[in-house]
């Protein structure tokens, strides 16, 4: 420690530690001494940070575990689904059936569709005329979500997906999220009922979302499922469409 750090009041030590960046914080000044631990381990520095940069939402959160684990967790919020709305084709997308013609890929709005109410998305996946499904898991780990933090804090797992018919096509549209274990246990899961939407639909886009809670420890990845068909049987591409799916980890 340089000289006179220790003797420094420590509201202003907090204001210097806040200046530094929060791995550094947890992974090198907690191992300085007992006050830096004490510090980081503490409320205040994480207040602090949360306030400097712009994070809210903590605001009743009391216990300063939370402080910690809502910073970390508001800074890497993003979201864990790669290629969401079609721009790389079917790049990302595991387990893929193709009934009829096959998953395509078109420009919003498309014929007999509505723009997205996000001008940020181009793209939709869109089905054919016998069930198209289309999986992709995620690796909380490898995103970097470690293990104490999913088992303990349990942060909340947000799922959305957005979907759309053709006006002049009737379609089903279904949902599928799971979180599994290491061993790719199912610990928890979500399914839609299928959704049918009538042939003289307006063709404007829904978004469904469910948010995982409270769920057992163990929860290593998530598997994110959607898929759909037209109810007409047209050759081609009258089925559901879908886009900007989203999987974020959420204090």
């Amino acid at each position: 420690l340089s000289p006179g750090m220790e003797s420094l009041p420590e509201a202003v030590l907090i204001r210097i530690l806040a200046a530094i960046p929060a791995v550094d914080l947890v992974l090198v000044c907690r191992l300085v001494c007992c006050q830096w631990k004490n510090l980081v381990d503490g409320a205040a520095l994480w207040i602090l940070k949360c306030q400097q940069e712009g994070l809210t939402g903590a605001e009743s959160e009391e216990d300063a575990e939370n402080w910690q684990n809502f910073y970390f967790l508001s800074k890497k919020k993003k979201n864990l689904i790669k290629n969401p709305c079609g721009e790389e084709d079917l790049e990302h997308w595991g387990e893929v059936e193709n009934g009829g013609d096959g998953w395509k890929i078109e420009e919003l709005p498309g014929d007999f569709g509505k723009e997205f109410p996000s001008e940020e998305v181009h793209k939709y996946f869109v089905t054919s005329y016998e069930w198209c499904r289309k999986a992709q898991v995620i690796d909380l780990r490898a995103e970097g979500y470690w293990e104490e933090l999913m088992d303990t804090t349990q942060p909340k797992i947000v799922v959305r997906d957005w979907y759309a018919g053709r006006r002049d096509a009737g379609c089903l549209y279904e949902l599928c999220v799971k979180l599994l274990s290491e061993n790719e246990d199912v610990l928890a899961e979500y399914k839609s009922e299928t959704v049918t939407i009538p042939q003289d639909n307006d063709g404007s886009w829904t978004e469904i979302s469910h948010t995982f809670s409270k769920y057992r420890p163990g929860v290593r990845f998530v598997r994110f499922e959607h898929g759909g068909q037209d109810t007409l049987f047209w050759k081609g591409w009258y089925g559901a469409r879908v886009t900007s799916s989203s999987v974020t980890v959420e204090p």
